[in-house]
């Protein structure tokens, strides 16, 4: 391959790190579990998560990817001492980001048909049962948000995926912003907001923690070196622990938003928050169908979602073609064309699995979309959070001064010796406690 392209400015890397973590796990599945886990406490829990879990990971994904200058396929064999095979989880990661595009690339195409629908005036028919069993609707949906993907991941990084993404995540900052704005003043604001932010610690249990651990890398993208791939992007002006901290702030402030956005709304018009899934898609329409003006609000609730939900499949799609391109020496247009065939193909599943293609994995109800985010929420990213954090912070990997010493360079906030039980004990001793209790209490049938 050619010498490694870089991003443009810190402000890139800052927009595109953070596009990669908002997306539909924020405005799409953090208001559903919210709703369904209780509300305030599961917040609570979550954002003990991402502290103290999701922070040390990110800095540890950032600090390998610029040290191997790779990507996350390579990654490991770049860094291991000789000999060791941790190399091997660089193909689970790029198998974990191909599946996570099998279901993201249908969710974010339903995303864009709502949005069509609402900017035509074209919602009395809307639902999402019709929707998600009608095969024409998903698979044209998916087409369109795969290969507006890869058109713009052909041009070159900065040119493409950097200007594209800036752009994105600014106008999702502002529509957020009048979004909630708008729900804070809706009749049934305060019982939502008390819904939403204060914690009912009697609901706080097992289920919430492996919930919260499990959206928190999630939201992040981390555990299947998503995060890597722009680590290796950058240089080495500033450290990772601040770079990290603008990611996680950002992805939050964008996560909590969208709950002031819908819980009041919620609220407001008597629909319930436990909805699951459908929640963004039936509980929001039924709420902007009754609203004044609801047609516009609604047009840009749906647009705010897909410049969310593009950001990631952009920055996840950029680590596939990266990791392809590593692999076979290919130039962005081929690998481009190649990619996105693959995840369209074994994205036909998700889209066709409420209809064509019936497959009950688990429970009564389930589908390929609840295989597909079982393959990657309940097992890729916690497993590979834990091998990230055996592998930076252990001598039979990595080593912890290697990784601090990469952590470190240049200005900005450090990671710090008295971090490092944390980081080498706490983290994966948490991490493989609470992933064990998630796969012995989850609901197989």
């Amino acid at each position: 391959m050619n010498e490694r392209e870089r991003l443009g400015s810190r402000l890139g890397f800052i927009m595109l790190s953070a596009g990669c973590a908002i997306g539909c796990g924020n405005v799409w599945k953090f208001p559903w579990m919210c709703g369904q886990f209780g509300g305030g406490g599961f917040v609570l829990v979550y954002i003990f998560c991402l502290l103290l879990l999701g922070l040390p990971v990110l800095v540890m994904e950032f600090a390998a990817g610029r040290a191997a200058q790779t990507s996350p396929v390579r990654l490991f064999h770049r860094l291991q001492k000789p000999g060791g095979k941790w190399g091997l989880w660089g193909y689970v990661s790029f198998a974990g980001n191909i599946a996570l595009m099998a279901f993201y690339c249908v969710v974010t195409g339903w995303i864009i048909y709502y949005f069509c629908k609402f900017a035509a005036g074209q919602t009395d028919s809307l639902g999402f049962v019709p929707m998600i069993t009608n095969p024409g609707i998903n698979v044209v949906f998916l087409f369109v948000t795969v290969a507006a993907a890869f058109f713009i991941l052909s041009f070159n990084l900065q040119k493409g995926l950097e200007r594209v993404t800036k752009f994105m995540m600014c106008a999702l900052l502002v529509l957020l912003i009048v979004l909630a704005a708008h729900s804070l003043r809706l009749p049934g604001a305060k019982a939502g907001l008390s819904f939403y932010l204060v914690p009912d610690f009697s609901k706080i249990n097992g289920s919430v923690i492996v919930g919260a651990m499990n959206q928190a890398f999630f939201t992040l993208s981390i555990g299947m070196g998503s995060m890597a791939i722009f680590g290796s992007y950058i240089d080495r002006k500033r450290s990772l622990m601040g770079e990290a901290i603008h990611v996680i702030v950002l992805d939050t402030f964008v996560a909590v938003i969208a709950g002031l956005i819908m819980f009041p709304a919620c609220f407001s018009y008597g629909v319930e928050v436990n909805a699951g899934p459908s929640l963004l898609f039936d509980t929001m329409v039924s709420v902007f169908n009754n609203m004044a003006g609801g047609r516009w609000w609604g047009t840009l609730f749906f647009l705010f979602m897909v410049f969310a939900a593009m950001s990631t499949v952009l920055a996840v799609c950029e680590n596939i073609l990266a990791m392809l391109r590593e692999l076979t020496g290919w130039s962005r247009r081929k690998g481009s064309l190649v990619s996105g065939t693959g995840v369209f193909v074994l994205g036909l599943t998700t889209a066709l699995g409420y209809s064509v293609l019936h497959f009950q994995p688990f429970a009564d109800g389930t589908a390929w979309l609840d295989f597909w985010d079982f393959i990657v929420s309940t097992n890729i990213l916690p497993l590979g959070s834990l091998v990230f954090a055996l592998f930076c912070c252990n001598k039979f990997g990595w080593g912890w001064d290697a990784f601090v010493s990469e952590a470190n360079a240049g200005k900005g906030l450090r990671v710090h010796s008295w971090m490092k039980p944390l980081f080498r004990w706490f983290v994966p001793v948490a991490i493989l406690f609470i992933y064990i209790y998630g796969i012995a209490t989850f609901k197989w049938r």
